[in-house]
């Protein structure tokens, strides 16, 4: 489990196909070789632009992951290019302090950079994203964009808008992003257990 508050931000190396799965080599920042002991690098979760992704291969600041089909086509990585930045947090542990919100790294879709509102240091961001996932969100809740825990200024039937603070647009992919981008987006699953127990029970109410 993660919280939606990127550490560190990798450079994608190499990207190589495996079959219909992808390896893809990402560089780490040193901190996180301080963070992590060599015995314990091999097998960790880390979530890459808001994807959970399983360490399967580390040289030094150069971590591979591998991408199955599933992830490549229903999440931006199978887009990305050497040289591209990506969102990195490590996973949640047990005593951490709980400073975003519930995200599983499991990405339910894409949407696109709509429009940018930059005002100064802050700017507004509205994106499009599939109805499915805007019935899951309201306003003042949460969403992960890339991977990054915002919280949902005004929500429509196709789109949202958050405010992205200096500091998310200085240490986040967000403040390269431009309009007609795809982004990740998970939305709070707390909404997903709530949509599914009423649509249960609305079921079960009209079979009567």
């Amino acid at each position: 489990m993660f919280t939606g508050l990127v550490e560190s931000l990798g450079t994608v190396r190499s990207l190589a196909d495996e079959g219909d799965a992808k390896r893809v080599v990402v560089e780490v920042p040193a901190s996180f070789l301080e963070n992590a002991p060599p015995n314990k690098r091999l097998g960790e979760s880390i979530a890459i632009n808001g994807c959970c992704l399983t360490v399967v291969a580390a040289d030094g600041v150069l971590w591979s992951f591998q991408a199955g089909h599933e992830t490549l086509t229903k999440t931006n990585l199978g887009r990305l290019r050497v040289g591209d930045a990506v969102n990195l947090e490590r996973a949640m542990p047990a005593d951490g302090r709980f400073g975003g919100h519930i995200v599983q790294g499991h990405v339910d879709g894409v949407g696109r950079v709509a429009a940018i509102d930059s005002r100064i240091e802050f700017a507004d961001y509205t994106f499009e994203v599939p109805t499915t996932l805007a019935a899951q969100m309201v306003e003042k809740g949460s969403v992960a964009v890339d991977g990054v825990s915002l919280t949902l200024v005004r929500v429509t039937t196709t789109s949202f808008q958050v405010m992205l603070i200096p500091h998310t647009l200085a240490v986040t992919t967000l403040g390269r992003r431009q309009v007609g981008d795809e982004i990740n987006i998970e939305t709070d699953v707390l909404a997903k257990y709530v949509a599914k127990l009423l649509a249960v029970g609305a079921s079960a109410e009209s079979a009567k």
